[in-house]
């Protein structure tokens, strides 16, 4: 069956159905945002008309009124939903990072649950064919940093889907901290994992849908039949409060937008020696570490980065880096998110950990070049540069990136 023109807006339409969008600025009193999946249900699934549909997503793939997608679908006859796939922290979001729930049948549905974590190519393929299902739907919330898992997810779900000869549809969220720009440096393919397969920006400032366009248009050898289900009412400059949805943490250390907000930054620390505050009830936005006192926290201050300020915080994570013991460190409270640019922030903050306190160090294993998808970062903090030269460095690359990203775009 043909889906409606009025509710679906896929690949071949996107580009007119922008053009054509009202300012923002008049249309948002009168357009509360849609989710691709409110559109694609009020549309009466006609997308999925005659298809066995398997689902992958996890606790963020809700509706408004804080339903599970999964539990909606399974009780609708217009639909037929016959498998789930989770990724890393499960469908359901019973595991911690690195973790994930394993093959079961779901108690609340009965429908199978597969386990893509860690899978890829023909194993992963292997999973679409051993589900039975036509067409594989993706619907999970990002939080619009590269080296979030779920978008590889994505990556990986897709070319799969193609060597299993399955359609492929996504299901469009907002992007939380907004998609105005990408920034920071573009990953170089020698540092491709799965916290970075393909070259694009640390903050890539794009959504689900524009992110499958963008890897189906430049990254997959063979592209997927892809189709996009677009969000109406969305606009690159709102944040997540903007939405009207209820917020579910995407993954157990990312508790609030807030959180997502600081992230692309601050998830840096992961490749050093410091908490990045794992085991508080603010992770990413407390920083620290035995032996860090007020100085770092002053000389953060003092580079008078745009819309942050940074207070000298003390704290006891519960898990992880320093589990049990009080340190000493910063936290980001970010007082302007328009004009507070989260990678610029994180550089800022290494920088000035290194200058500050003696006992600094990256990990050994070099993490910190995997999350930057570049040696530079390191060795230029390790030479002396300053946030500015830092950050000046991946300009040219960031700019490449902003051409080619702008194709894929689908909201003005």
């Amino acid at each position: 069956m043909r889906p409606s023109r009025r509710a679906v807006i896929t690949t071949a339409t996107a580009a007119a159905a922008v053009a054509a969008a009202p300012h923002p600025a008049a249309a948002r009193p009168h357009r509360p945002l849609r989710t691709g999946f409110e559109r694609l249900a009020r549309d009466g699934y006609a997308l999925l008309d005659g298809q066995k549909v398997g689902v992958v997503t996890n606790p963020t793939g809700i509706t408004r009124d804080a339903r599970h997608i999964v539990d909606v679908m399974h009780a609708d006859d217009r639909v037929r939903l016959t498998a789930v796939f989770g990724p890393e922290h499960g469908f359901r979001g019973t595991a911690q990072a690195g973790g994930s729930e394993g093959r079961y049948d779901d108690p609340a549905t009965g429908l199978p649950v597969y386990d893509t974590y860690l899978k890829s190519g023909r194993p992963l393929a292997d999973v679409f064919t051993a589900s039975g299902v036509d067409t594989v739907v993706f619907d999970i919330q990002d939080v619009g940093a590269r080296f979030y898992t779920y978008i590889w997810t994505l990556y990986d779900c897709m070319e799969a889907a193609r060597l299993a000869g399955k359609r492929f549809v996504v299901l469009d969220r907002p992007n939380p901290v907004t998609g105005r720009a990408a920034l920071g440096p573009v990953l170089h393919k020698e540092f491709a994992t799965f916290v970075g397969r393909q070259p694009i920006a640390q903050a890539h400032g794009m959504t689900v849908a524009e992110l499958a366009r963008l890897f189906n248009g430049e990254f997959l050898t063979d592209p997927v039949p892809l189709e996009t289900v677009t969000m109406s009412g969305w606009d690159r400059s709102d944040f997540y409060d903007a939405s009207g949805l209820p917020w579910v943490p995407p993954s157990p250390n990312m508790p609030t937008p807030e959180t997502a907000l600081v992230y692309s930054g601050t998830c840096l620390f992961e490749g050093t020696n410091l908490s990045e505050g794992r085991g508080t009830t603010r992770p990413f936005e407390l920083l620290g570490a035995e032996g860090v006192d007020r100085h770092w926290a002053a000389a953060a201050n003092e580079l008078g980065l745009p819309g942050v300020r940074f207070r000298e915080a003390w704290f006891a994570p519960t898990f992880s880096k320093f589990q049990g013991r009080t340190i000493g460190g910063v936290q980001v409270h970010v007082h302007d998110r328009a004009a507070f640019d989260p990678v610029r922030t994180g550089i800022g903050l290494l920088v000035t950990a290194k200058r500050t306190w003696s006992g600094f160090a990256w990990r050994p294993d070099n993490w910190i070049d995997k999350l930057t998808g570049t040696t530079r970062v390191r060795t230029m903090i390790d030479a002396g540069a300053g946030t500015d030269e830092v950050v000046a460095d991946w300009r040219a690359d960031l700019a490449a990136f902003r051409r080619v990203r702008r194709a894929h775009l689908l909201y003005r």
